[in-house]
């Protein structure tokens, strides 16, 4: 699926925020992708609301993915009763906006060794859109994915079958899901926080690799590609360099003698 033009995102989310405002219950998007997410805070910063402020057209909202550091979240807006911590705790007691599937092999023996993509491929194939699936996370023989409430039924219903394993899904709460993504962290001293220079000391490249790569548009910021190595990465961008891996930049933490800045970043393994 394509992703939603900006200008109708930019409308839904200026009526669900005063849906919710204006008749007190709970209102979400689909899940967005996180060129959606940030194009979400920066329409907020275009129309002077503060970025440590999380109100809407009078509604509260948070970003719930059904996990911490979920990539893949939707944007809840909250009844004036209800605060963040309430609402994820109802979430976690009741799931009423996203469900978690849980999927196994019936028989471990026989079973593919199925990764992300086959997941994905599979959802696809029952003509689910890309919205209505957030995380789908992997482990030896399994996966947990996350979902809208009626899509995760029809998946616990529907999805019999992933590439040559027979598989069972069964619906369970967030918690239960304990695979996380796993990243490796990664500290040194920079000349600057140029796109470029970070990618170069994340990978181990020289910095003209790390230009070419992205000069060959396979370099991707928050979900958008990277024209230019010559802006700074700001601190929790997400980063996806193809045939290279994702990273997350955790920013810098002080200076060298010489005047080199001293960062960290959390690369995905």
């Amino acid at each position: 699926m394509e992703e939603k033009s900006y200008e109708f995102l930019a409308g839904r989310i200026r009526d669900l925020a005063n849906r919710a405002y204006q008749n007190g219950f709970v209102t979400h998007t689909d899940f967005l992708s996180l060129s959606e997410l940030s194009h979400f805070y920066r329409m907020l910063s275009s129309e002077g609301v503060p970025s440590n402020v999380h109100e809407y057209c009078g509604a509260a909202f948070c970003i719930y993915g059904g996990f911490d550091d979920a990539e893949r979240a939707m944007v809840c807006f909250l009844p004036d009763y209800m605060d963040e911590e309430t609402f994820l705790a109802s979430e976690k007691a009741e799931q009423t906006v996203l469900a978690c599937v849980h999927i196994t092999p019936l028989n471990n023996k026989f079973s593919d060794d199925l990764n992300h993509r086959d997941y994905l491929g599979a959802l696809m194939n029952l003509g689910i859109e890309r919205d209505q699936i957030g995380d789908i996370l992997t482990g030896d023989k399994e996966a947990y994915i996350f979902a809208t409430i009626e899509i995760a039924e029809m998946i616990c219903k529907e999805l019999v079958r992933i590439r040559h394993t027979s598989v069972k899904c069964e619906k369970v709460s967030s918690a239960d899901c304990n695979i996380r993504p796993t990243y490796e962290e990664v500290s040194g001293s920079v000349a600057s926080e140029r796109t470029d220079a970070i990618i170069a000391f994340v990978y181990h490249l020289s910095r003209s690799e790390a230009q070419k790569l992205i000069e060959s548009e396979m370099v991707f910021i928050d979900g958008r590609t990277a024209y230019s190595g010559g802006y700074d990465l700001k601190v929790g961008s997400r980063v996806s360099v193809r045939g290279h891996g994702k990273f997350i930049y955790d920013g810098p933490s002080g200076t060298t003698r010489k005047g080199r800045l001293f960062v960290s970043a959390r690369k995905f393994v």
